[in-house]
């Protein structure tokens, strides 16, 4: 139940903004190193060129 809540938590501050998001996602999901926070930052970033498209 509390991953769900974890989930649910990212997906709103994915859209509600960005930076909390990174943070929030940094201490849920405990990156091991800078190459899956990279990874994550990237992914967030496409998102968000996509939905500029849109």
């Amino acid at each position: 139940q509390s991953r769900v809540i974890g989930e649910q938590i990212m997906r709103e501050l994915q859209s509600l903004d960005e930076v909390a998001y990174v943070r929030f996602a940094s201490v849920y999901r405990s990156f091991k190193d800078v190459n899956e926070f990279m990874s994550e930052v990237k992914e967030l970033l496409e998102k968000g060129q996509k939905n500029k498209k849109e």
